[in-house]
């Protein structure tokens, strides 16, 4: 059974940063791509980071790149992703959910994943 499991949300203030982690458990996490994305109240979900299988691409939305990095671990069974924030906005105030994608390149969209973390809140205030 696959689990994705997020951590590391919390609330901050604007112009600092935070760190989510997600968790894999049940696939063969190096053969798959992963994603952020986000969701706040009122607004549809939106793509935020994408990272490759192998961890060696990575893919941001405009609102996010410059502040935001996405990382892979692959080694030593770790089967973690990251998403390293900073620079953070009210705007950046979401849901954070990560994917697992069994495409091996850079998924985007919300249809190329497969499966779905429960997800973390990240809440900025001004």
């Amino acid at each position: 059974q696959v689990q994705l499991v997020e951590s590391g949300g919390g609330l901050v203030q604007a112009g600092g940063s935070l760190r989510l982690s997600c968790t894999a458990s049940g696939l063969a996490f190096s053969s798959y791509s992963m994603g952020w994305f986000r969701q706040a109240p009122g607004k549809e979900r939106e793509f935020v980071a994408s990272v490759s299988a192998s961890g060696s691409s990575t893919y941001y939305a405009d609102a996010v790149k410059g502040r935001f990095t996405i990382s892979k671990d692959n080694a030593n069974a770790k089967n973690m992703v990251y998403l390293q924030m900073n620079s953070l906005k009210p705007d950046d105030t979401a849901a954070y959910r990560c994917a697992a994608s069994l495409r091996r390149d850079l998924a985007r969209a919300p249809s190329e994943y497969h499966h779905w973390g429960q997800g973390t809140q990240v809440t900025v205030s001004s």
